[in-house]
């Protein structure tokens, strides 16, 4: 079985290059731009690719919505099995991929799509076919951990070091997705739909944005609190459903997760059997993601076909989950959740009593309407 990318970007000619080395043939290259390399490999026509029978895998690289999802759904009804590194594309047609893949006898596997070259998804799925995972959470954007370990480390401000990131090419010339949480939103709804076998949508995601953390957040949070903080996505299941979330979380200086340096990933299972499996690498990058999606092509060509899919009804309702929250800001109101206030300068440091999820969002909503400038950060216990 012979197989062909879509998109010859950073992720698919890193794909490319992996499984060359490990000599798997890639029949057909499609993109617009000239690769004088790929020879007659490449092609600008879909239809070079749906058309050829010795194709049996297409494995998307392109990113976005479209074309992508159009060309993955063809592919599909053709009777190819597809993979994707595309987190955006599989968080949006989650169900419709599957089912359609069910439909027609083929597989779909997106093992890069979050973790980039760690095999979490991968492991996420072996480990719920046999055990009850009831959480999942971890480090799912190297740019927001690149941010937040120099500012922890070199005690920079936020802007200083996003401004870094971006001269390094870790964080785009726009990088409201990365810092306002987007793609780890995604990232966490892909996890947890595997995780607890259902269906997560990105709408269904609370997100609290990194972009207002200051150094004085830091130097309160490291020193007066003794925590660290760091960005994570969050799927925790209860009985009546799934809780799922984004948001900046302070740990204890001893946690996993504050040790993560630089611009690496770390993600979690929790398991009824198996306890806590904790996964660690470069969450993205031209060979690491390329990698990860190469596995998926060799997998499939190998004969790992089997699609199982039959959603559970699980609602997410993340008034089911409460936790402390940390909170600075300069609005003058209190709330009866409040628990510890101290005043310094023109800002409140807060402390909450337990809150569930829902509402401490819908309250953060309520005082970022009066100052735009506060920062809330959930208390990983």
């Amino acid at each position: 079985m012979k197989s062909a990318i879509l998109g010859f970007g950073i992720v698919g000619s890193g794909a490319y290059d992996v499984l060359n080395r490990a000599g798997f043939e890639v029949k057909k290259v499609l993109d617009i731009r000239p690769h004088d390399e790929l020879g007659d490999k490449l092609t600008s026509n879909f239809d070079d690719i749906l058309n050829d029978k010795e194709i049996g895998i297409v494995a998307e690289a392109i990113g976005g919505l479209e074309p992508a999802h159009t060309f993955l759904v063809k592919a599909i009804k053709a009777g190819k099995h597809v993979v994707s590194s595309n987190k955006h594309l599989i968080c949006t047609y989650y169900d419709e991929l599957h089912s359609l893949a069910k439909e027609n006898g083929v597989t779909i596997k997106f093992t890069s799509s979050a973790g980039g070259g760690i095999p979490w998804l991968y492991n996420l799925k072996r480990n719920a076919r046999c055990d009850e995972i009831y959480k999942i959470m971890g480090i799912m954007n190297g740019t927001t951990n690149f941010i937040l370990d120099a500012m922890i480390s070199d005690g920079r401000d936020f802007d200083e070091v996003l401004k870094e990131a971006q001269a390094l090419g870790y964080a785009e010339a726009n990088p409201s997705a990365d810092i306002d949480g987007l793609d780890t939103a995604r990232k966490t709804a892909i996890s947890s739909s595997i995780a607890f076998n259902t269906i997560i949508k990105e709408e269904n995601v609370d997100i609290f944005s990194l972009r207002n953390i200051k150094k004085a957040d830091v130097d309160y949070i490291t020193k007066k609190l003794n925590m660290n903080v760091r960005y994570l996505g969050f799927g925790v299941k209860s009985d009546d459903g799934v809780s799922v979330f984004v948001e900046p979380a302070l740990l204890g200086k001893g946690a996993l997760e504050t040790n993560v340096t630089k611009n690496n990933n770390m993600i979690s299972l929790f398991g009824e059997s198996v306890g806590r499996l904790s996964f660690f690498g470069q969450g993205a990058g031209k060979y690491p993601t390329g990698n990860s999606l190469a596995q998926d092509v060799i997998d499939i060509t190998l004969g790992d076909t089997k699609l199982d899919y039959a959603p559970n009804e699980v609602k997410v309702n993340n008034s089911l989950l409460k936790r402390k929250y940390y909170i600075r800001t300069s609005y003058g109101e209190s709330f009866d959740f409040y628990d510890k206030v101290e005043t310094i300068g023109a800002d409140k440091y807060i402390i909450t009593k337990e809150i569930n999820v829902s509402k401490m969002h819908e309250v953060a909503n309520t005082i970022l309407k009066e100052d735009s400038y506060a920062f809330f950060a959930g208390i990983e216990e």
